[in-house]
């Protein structure tokens, strides 16, 4: 027994001797050959180790190598697909007995992988050993390293990593098939882990299209991550570009799941995507900063985000958002509370210039001829974009979601606090607003935009009370001729594949009524007086025409609105109208027929009382209509039944007679003839009234 104990420490001792004598006894050649040989047999493709090498075994095992060189692929475009300056390798080797990794020293200096996809779609990193058999497959490896009870999971060994780092490292990926090609260079990585149960800390960085991009990444318990338990987790992201923290938890099992707070800053959105690759070509001026904040709770299948804080440029909202991707499309539930938006920072500049600025200025005519003003004098005319309308993002997911907003801002359009629903599925975007300000009124209206045909399609449908017209009409078509407050009912419908074929296709109808009000830019009750100087503005005043009420209804088809039933009540004045208004020319053509009565009954009075009428001439572009007085139009009604003119005239006469006192005296002077021309007419106790006959004579002449 003696004998046997001793021959065992004595071959011991040899087997000792000879691990430390072999790295100075075997030939390095011999090292490197076996080496090349195992990674043949391995990939199917040549090692090269250039420089020195150093491989001892004891006190612990050690590889040093140097000028290391790994071939691509038959016909990649890198003759290599790694290279690397040096590499040190250091493993305890007493801990390895008892299946425990200890690594002292892990170091990678220059490493430079080339990863490419050929034109047929084969990567670069698979390798021909299917024929050899050197390789088991990833199933065999997997059924033989997993535990017979672990439902899968496999056994690792006790590890400790200390120095471990990768020092100047550069990766380049190439994709033949589109000729895309990523570069990310300058990567420093550094990994800390005394053991599987302590935390594992990861810090590093690399330069990606010239920016840097530094990374930290901690976890508490790897082995607690390898083996599926919920594990404490930190993660950040920064960069000039793009700024991400994670602080939670993560699940590694079957769903995978993570369970934390998020906080992403981006300084602009157009940058980001510029240093990503993919440039923003969106109009405007918006997508700039951008930062949210919240709780994220996600699986594979279905990510939660609420308590979010979001800023988007000038704009800030708080709500959640559920996306689900379980099913054909993707479907998202919400809600977001906004104070205000402004979709004119993501729009393109407004074709219309200085349009809006041009009506009112000049009234659009030069005393009774009603000529527009020279060129250069009034702004230019508008139109309608021709840009194809893109609405297929309408079919990318299906969508049930609640938005508030303090207020909107669209072109010069303002609109006050807001609520609505909005529903889409299967390309069908349904808009329900609940609540609905707008310029001192309130209402409710729906917006369909239908995009599941070839053909997009738009239904509109809005109630509005109190609203304010001036307000109104000048931010949403710039026309600030008219004034007071009202109701509008309007419903529309319109398929085009742009806006200006949705305009040409537009029809409808709708009603408004507005009381208390003016048109501005005429003085039809001055008509009576000097027919001139109600559309010229003589004397230098303003000229208006007030009204207790204004009313009608409209039709549109494919573009053209048509409006029969005008209607104006006015203490001394009815007017009536119909005409039309080209929406594709954007342009007017309309006919007023303002009635001077002897009543001060406005609202409520009647509208076929007697009078005089002068008709007056509406037409011209939105960015200049005119106005002119239909004086060849009048002769012909006067031509063509001069005693139904006559009758109108006497029947004002003869209630001018009945009516002393306060219509008299409001009425001395309007219907006075002129001075000099020797007419005395009859004599009322209210003042001078003229003879009939007399009186057109005056107006218009001999």
């Amino acid at each position: 027994m003696k004998k046997t104990i001793l021959a065992l420490a004595a071959l011991m001792v040899v087997v000792l001797i000879a691990a430390v004598a072999a790295p100075f006894l075997i030939p390095a050649e011999i090292y490197k050959e076996k080496i090349v040989e195992a990674a043949r047999d391995a990939t199917g493709r040549e090692l090269s180790l250039d420089g020195e090498i150093a491989f001892n075994v004891l006190p612990r095992l050690e590889l040093r190598a140097e000028d290391v060189a790994f071939a691509n692929a038959p016909g990649a475009a890198a003759p290599q697909m790694a290279t690397l300056e040096e590499l040190v390798l250091q493993l305890q080797v007493w801990p390895l007995l008892s299946g425990e990794v200890k690594i002292d020293s892990f170091v990678l200096v220059g490493p430079v992988i080339n990863l490419e996809i050929d034109k047929n779609g084969r990567p670069n990193w698979e390798f021909d050993v299917a024929e050899t058999g050197s390789v088991p497959s990833t199933a065999q490896t997997s059924s033989e390293t997993a535990a017979p009870d672990s439902g899968g999971a496999t056994t690792l060994p006790e590890i400790s990593l200390g120095d471990v780092r990768l020092v100047d490292g550069l990766v380049t990926f190439r994709d033949a098939r589109g000729g895309e090609t990523i570069e990310i260079s300058d990567i420093q990585m550094k990994l800390s882990l005394p053991d599987l149960d302590s935390a594992v800390r990861a810090e590093g960085a690399l330069v990606w299209n010239g920016e840097k991009l530094s990374l930290n990444l901690e976890t508490e318990n790897l082995r607690g991550l390898i083996a599926g338990r919920t594990t404490p987790l930190g993660l950040s992201l920064e960069s000039n570009p793009v700024k991400l923290g994670y602080r939670g938890s993560v699940t590694n099992a079957a769903p995978p799941k993570i369970d934390g707070e998020i906080d992403l800053d981006v300084p602009s959105i157009r940058n980001l995507a510029s240093w990503t690759g993919n440039p923003l070509e969106a109009p405007g001026e918006g997508l700039g900063p951008l930062k949210i904040a919240g709780k994220i709770d996600a699986t594979d299948k279905v990510f939660a985000f609420t308590g979010a804080s979001i800023g988007l440029d000038a704009m800030k909202a708080t709500g959640d958002l559920t996306a689900d991707i379980r099913g054909q499309r993707p479907y998202l539930k919400g809600r977001l509370d906004v104070d205000k938006i402004d979709l004119n920072t993501y729009m393109p500049p407004s074709q219309e210039g200085q349009a809006a600025s041009g009506v009112g200025a000049s009234g659009g005519g030069t005393g009774d001829t009603g000529t527009a003003a020279p060129s250069g004098e009034a702004a230019g005319p508008g139109e309608w974009s021709d840009e194809p309308l893109v609405l297929d993002g309408l079919k990318a997911a299906n969508v049930d979601f609640t938005l508030t907003v303090g207020a909107i801002v669209v072109q010069e359009i303002k609109v006050g606090r807001s609520a609505l629903v909005v529903a889409l599925k299967d390309g069908l975007l349904n808009f329900d607003l609940t609540e609905l300000n707008l310029y001192g009124g309130v209402g409710k209206g729906k917006i369909a935009v239908d995009a599941r045909g070839a053909v997009p399609a738009v239904a509109k449908s809005f109630v509005m009370e109190g609203i304010q017209a001036e307000p109104l009409l000048t931010d949403a078509a710039g026309f600030d001729r008219l004034s007071g407050t009202g109701r509008m009912d309007i419903s529309v419908t319109a398929k085009g594949r742009s806006q200006k074929e949705m305009v040409g296709a537009l029809n409808g109808k709708g009603a408004v009524k507005f009381a208390n009000g003016a048109i501005k830019g005429i003085n039809l009750a001055a008509m009576a007086r000097n027919v001139t100087s109600a559309f010229t503005g003589g004397g230098g005043e303003a000229q208006q025409t007030d009204f207790a009420e204004l009313s009608g209804t409209f039709t549109i088809a494919k573009g053209i609105l048509q409006n029969n039933d005008l209607l104006m009540l006015n203490p001394l004045v009815r007017l009536t109208g119909k005409g039309s208004s080209d929406l594709p020319k954007r342009t007017v053509n309309y006919r007023l027929e303002p009635k001077v009565v002897a009543s001060l009954q406005g609202q409520g009075g009647d509208a076929a009382a007697k009078g005089l009428v002068v008709p007056v001439i509406v037409e011209g572009p939105w960015h200049d209509i005119g106005y002119r007085p239909d004086l060849t139009g009048m002769v012909k009604d006067l031509v063509k039944d001069p005693g139904k003119a006559l009758e109108g005239v006497k029947g004002t006469v003869e209630q001018l007679k009945q009516g002393s006192g306060g219509l008299g005296g409001a009425l001395k002077g309007i219907l006075k003839p002129p001075a000099g021309s020797g007419d005395e007419g009859s004599q009322d106790s209210g003042g001078v009234i003229p003879d009939p006959s007399k009186l057109l004579k005056g107006l218009f002449g001999d």
